[in-house]
């Protein structure tokens, strides 16, 4: 049970982001097709495509706050001694942490009104919940990230480690 955890941890959204794009990707080349060869497209293409998109974007943030691969201006953490650059991470995360908490609470209040009304999206004929429901997903995600991360840095700062940093893009 660990190791699937850990499993879990580790690839959850990578799975979800795989599944998605391949969904996007399928769907919008499928509609391509259609609409060229076959003259001819749907109305559930373009939903699921946007809706596809929506939801990678979500969990891609989160994955991106696991990753530290979030866009950042860092030139002054070359200058900082390492305990101060773990406390900048440290103040950055919490940050992010308190914006994620209000974003988390407006984005669920969104998808509950379109629950009490029950709204529906105009091409597929679903409750628009599923498509909203990205938002406090993709945000709670993010929360969950943003305490691992809090907590790995809190270690790295009392063991006096180097602060986790991600993986650079550019060097």
């Amino acid at each position: 049970m660990r190791s699937f955890l850990t499993a879990l941890n580790i690839n959850a959204e990578r799975w979800a982001l795989l599944f998605f794009y391949v969904l996007l990707v399928s769907t919008m080349f499928i509609e391509v097709i259609r609409r060229e060869i076959f003259s001819y497209s749907s109305i559930w293409g373009e939903e699921v495509v946007r809706y596809a998109f929506i939801y990678l974007a979500w969990i891609g943030a989160s994955s991106a706050v696991r990753e530290r691969a979030h866009i950042r201006i860092d030139v002054l953490m070359h200058y900082v001694p390492s305990q101060v650059k773990t406390l900048i991470y440290i103040l950055g995360d919490l940050v992010m942490f308190a914006v994620a908490i209000i974003a988390l609470y407006w984005s669920f209040e969104t998808v509950m009104v379109s629950l009490k009304f029950g709204s529906v999206t105009d091409g597929l004929r679903i409750s628009k919940v599923w498509a909203l429901s990205a938002v406090p997903i993709g945000f709670a995600l993010m929360i969950f990230r943003l305490i691992q991360s809090l907590l790995r840095d809190i270690n790295d700062f009392r063991t006096g480690t180097p602060v986790y940093e991600g993986d650079k893009l550019f060097d």
